[in-house]
């Protein structure tokens, strides 16, 4: 540089230097945030910037387009699927306002659906044929202790004659033996016959067990004055006879305590491209909160889950056949909290990490393990950190799946506890004694943390918060990928929006990442401005994305059988390293069991590549999946989509 040039930019710095003094002089924190957030701005949207952290993006939907999105799913025509039901919110469940949406990220289209119930807080699994499984929802909103008027609670029916079953119809009285008091059935309930029990040895004769039915009763009138305080044994009003001598309720206090959410029966197959729901036969239990796994032969466990009278589902599981669309229990019972993830592994068995998102006793079906649902065997696994804060932790199968491997991210205290995990815990299912150890650390206790698969073979792992619901505006706007090789995190660039409760993220088929959803109880530190439900959609775009250029990817057939092969084209056939099946997800409250990656086999000739589908239809279950390739940088490909019949 020049004597001249030097002194002209010399000018140039003194003068700016003097403006910046002067403006500082009359706004010093004005000019700070406003120069802060344009360099930040600037900073973000450099290449260079991008090429490392990646950049995240908001997209808003026109007004009458928004809901309180609370399940998503990735449906086989590349769109997403967004259920609100009633959205939790209690005046459109008054008013059976009830939503779905279907959303177009390449077109970025939105389409309103029409909603058969509140699926609020249903469960929901990818099945073989691409539908999607939906399974139960909202009957009842809770009702806070304060606001019920009229005591109630849990009435059940026993039932001892064994010849045959009784059906009590909604309104019928039961009136207290000791007390005096009568209580209202609010629905019909169906109460089996009692079972004979013979003396195994001798073949004797020992004692009819009662059938069992549970029911939601309250009192015909308002007031305190209807209270009941202990057990007593309750007679059925209109019943004569044998009828009368052998059914009875028996319940405990029936009071104006807290009354906790309702689920349903119904269930539905959504068509991805009729887009529109199909009703099929009922769940035999109502469940609010229930987990749905697909099992070795296609079928779907139903698991946990609030009931029509807003008890934990007792262990009764059930089945469903998506050829007879027909539910069935199965022989025995097993009971976890509300939303278990549980896992389909490549022997047949489930297993349960022990995460969680709510409901339930402290002390029941919180342990994880394997489970054989056949022989109801359970075998806990050992070496959890922080056992006692599994509840709205996450769970992944890291990929790729062959390798069994399973990360446990964050979680909090039961119920509304303000205790958060910052503790990851790995799990390698082929162990010969499989043990939970430590992976790296959060920086912060994290509860309802957000985390994807990305076809790299890394996971995506992004916000939650510290405390429950968001409470105390305790956001973690913070995004990490976890690299399974080295077992460590990266840092890439902050959400622009925070996401706690009824939130989550999905894998899209052009490889970045969508988020919706949070609900948080208050919007302030101090806890006084009410949270308003995050509407906004948010896409990640991985660093992946900002290098020279992707490989190609396309031909090939939509279907690929279990052991056989696809031969594709693609420009950078000679430059893939990786072949990666990835199940679509169908995510909810922490739970994302769908979502896996399975590593393929594959050869390369010329502009050809033919990949291979792995034999294990535990590894691969039926249904259609997104198909990557990988370059030696690590860039994928856009998906194919291929079905595994």
């Amino acid at each position: 540089m020049n004597d001249s040039a030097g002194r002209r930019r010399a000018r140039r710095l003194a003068i700016g230097t003097a403006v910046v003094l002067a403006l500082a002089g009359m706004n010093g924190p004005w000019l700070y945030r406003f120069g802060t957030e344009k360099y930040h701005q600037y900073k973000i949207d450099r290449p260079e910037y991008k090429a490392a952290n990646g950049k995240w993006d908001i997209v808003e939907f026109p007004e009458e387009y928004r809901q309180h999105t609370i399940h998503a799913a990735l449906l086989r025509t590349g769109k997403v699927l967004l259920i609100a039901g009633s959205g939790n919110d209690q005046e459109n469940f008054d008013a059976k306002k009830f939503d779905t949406r279907i959303w177009d990220p390449v077109k970025g289209t939105i389409k309103k659906v029409p909603t058969p119930n509140d699926l609020f807080c249903t469960g929901h699994t990818q099945l073989a044929d691409g539908n999607l499984l939906i399974a139960g929802g909202t009957k009842r909103y809770e009702k806070l202790k304060g606001d019920v008027t009229k005591a109630g609670g849990l009435m059940v029916v026993h039932n001892e004659n064994p010849d045959k079953p009784i059906t009590l119809p909604a309104g019928t009285k039961f009136t207290g033996k000791d007390n005096g008091k009568t209580f209202v059935s609010k629905d019909p309930v169906l109460v089996p016959r009692a079972k004979k029990v013979f003396d195994q040895e001798t073949g004797a004769f020992l004692r009819n067990d009662p059938g069992l039915g549970r029911i939601y009763v309250e009192a015909k009138q308002s007031g305190t004055q209807y209270e009941t305080g202990t057990q007593d044994n309750y007679r059925i009003q209109g019943l004569t006879g044998a009828d009368a001598r052998n059914t009875y309720g028996i319940a405990q206090k029936l009071a104006l305590d807290k009354k906790d959410f309702q689920g349903i029966r119904d269930a539905f197959e959504f068509d991805p491209v009729a887009e529109k729901y199909i009703k099929v036969d009922p769940m035999n239990e109502a469940r609010w909160y229930p987990t749905l796994t697909t099992l070795s032969d296609g079928k779907v466990l139903s698991v946990s889950g609030l009931d029509d009278i807003g008890q934990l589902v007792p262990g009764k599981n059930e089945i469903f056949d998506p050829k007879t669309k027909k539910w069935t229990y199965t022989e025995k019972i097993r009971q976890f909290p509300t939303y278990p993830a549980l896992f389909l592994m490549e022997n047949g068995k489930i297993f349960y990490s022990g995460s969680n998102a709510g409901y339930g006793p402290d002390d029941v079906g919180r342990d994880p393990g394997i489970w054989d649902v056949d022989t109801n065997k359970f075998t806990k696994l050992p070496g959890m950190s922080d056992a006692d804060l599994m509840e709205t932790s996450g769970t992944v199968l890291l990929p790729p799946a062959q390798d069994e491997k399973y990360l446990v991210i964050g979680g909090g205290g039961v119920g509304e506890s303000k205790v958060a995990s910052k503790k990851t815990r790995l799990i390698d299912l082929r162990a010969a004694n499989p043990t939970f150890k430590d992976g790296p650390s959060l920086e912060k206790g994290t509860r309802y943390p957000q985390s994807s698969v990305l076809p790299d073979d890394t996971v995506l792992v992004s916000g939650g918060s510290e405390d429950y619901r968001g409470r105390s505006d305790s956001n973690i706007h913070q995004a990490r990928i976890y690299h399974p090789d080295s077992n460590s995190f990266t840092q890439v660039a902050d959400p622009l929006v925070g996401r706690n409760y009824h939130s989550g993220s999905i894998l899209l088929p052009d490889g970045r990442v969508m988020f919706f959803g949070s609900d948080s109880l208050y919007a302030d530190k101090a806890n006084t401005k009410p949270g308003k439900f995050e509407q906004r959609i948010e896409i990640y775009t991985p660093p992946y994305l900002y290098r020279d250029s992707r490989p190609s990817l396309s031909g090939g057939p939509q279907t690929i059988a279990r052991g056989a092969s696809g031969t594709f084209t693609s420009g950078q056939a000679s430059t893939i390293k990786k072949v990666r099946l990835i199940r679509p997800s169908a995510t909810t409250h922490v739970t994302d069991i769908d979502q896996r990656s399975v590593a393929l086999d594959f050869t390369t000739s010329g502009d050809k590549i033919t990949v291979t589908v792995p034999k294990s239809r535990n590894l691969v279950q039926s249904g259609w999946y997104m198909l990557f390739v990988d370059d030696d940088q690590g860039t994928p490909s856009e998906a194919q989509w291929v079905h595994v019949p």
